[in-house]
């Protein structure tokens, strides 16, 4: 588990963190997201001791991150899969990080064989591409068999295949009971992934709730309905207190009515309907809705002018 109260970093006028709390449980996989420069990778540092907090605190099951013995088997992370050295291979570097916390051979070869590494396992980690470097960073922060998981944009380099594997292995980590924290850009995968979310804009949390619950209560669920019958079903569907605008001559989108009251309506007036689709917003659009006053860095052009 990780509890955080009050956090805060400061760096001399520039507050990254901003006062806040937060706790991430185990036995699901919690998501982390927000803008560029939102302060994501400045909490998971303060999380793993890297930076010093200006104020309050943060804790890694129960204890500050640097007061654990053998933190290693308390906490694996996985911030920059590219901080090995390029001449070794990457069981001699998995050996050579295993023996700081007493962690023998065999643990080495079992997370080899965890993440996929058996093919290139005593190749120099020089030659890897970056999703093999990715791998190689979960197998470390695998190796002490640890009880929470940090991982900062884990699937980044990885192909198709390396993203449905990364899905499946966090899930399956978080239904062990570990404590699973990840950071993406990656919307999509988020909401495939994610049982729940924090997202930080400009150092603050602007939300902390299951996946489920963002969706619900995100702003813009509606229906679709496309019928010849557009001036005649829009006057039904407005008596019935429901929103309508028209997408095209023969297509409105509905809100504040259910798919299943509309389609009573239209029968009930013998309005043809040739679809009706609910649209709900995606964790995607949910994101950019909660953020859009907070992204520090936008651009300002809508398209891009191109000398000819």
């Amino acid at each position: 588990m990780i509890e955080a109260q009050s956090l805060t970093k400061r760096y001399g006028a520039k507050t990254a963190v901003n006062n806040i709390d937060f706790t991430v449980r185990p036995g699901q996989v919690t998501g982390f997201l927000g803008p560029n420069g939102a302060g994501k990778s400045t909490t998971m540092r303060m999380i793993l001791g890297l930076d010093r907090p200006s104020g309050g605190f943060v804790r890694v099951n129960g204890k500050a991150y640097a007061r654990h013995h053998a933190p290693l088997r308390q906490v694996g992370a996985l911030l920059d899969a590219k901080a090995v050295h390029p001449g070794r291979s990457a069981r001699n570097h998995l050996l050579a990080v295993a023996a700081t916390h007493r962690i023998g051979a065999k643990r080495v070869d079992e997370v080899i064989g965890l993440t996929g590494l058996e093919s290139v396992a005593r190749k120099r980690v020089g030659g890897f591409s970056l999703g093999m470097g990715q791998r190689l960073g979960l197998a470390v922060a695998l190796l002490g068999d640890p009880a929470t998981l940090i991982l900062d944009e884990p699937v980044n380099g990885l192909d198709p295949d390396g993203v449905v594997w990364l899905r499946r292995f966090a899930r399956s980590l978080a239904a062990e009971g570990r404590t699973v924290f990840l950071s993406s850009h990656l919307m999509s995968e988020m909401a495939q992934t994610a049982d729940h979310v924090i997202i930080l804009g400009r150092g603050r949390i602007v939300a902390d709730a299951p996946v489920s619950e963002i969706l619900a209560g995100a702003d813009g669920d509606s229906v679709r309905v496309r019928t010849p019958q557009v001036e005649h079903l829009t006057r039904l569907l407005e008596a019935e207190g429901a929103t309508v605008s028209r997408a095209e001559p023969d297509l409105v989108s509905v809100k504040n009515l259910a798919a299943s009251r509309i389609a009573e309506v239209a029968a009930g007036a013998g309005v043809v309907v040739y679809e009706l689709t609910p649209a709900t917003r995606s964790l995607e659009e949910a994101y950019l809705a909660l953020t859009r006053d907070d992204v520090e860095y936008r651009t300002t052009q809508t398209s891009p002018e191109v000398n000819r």
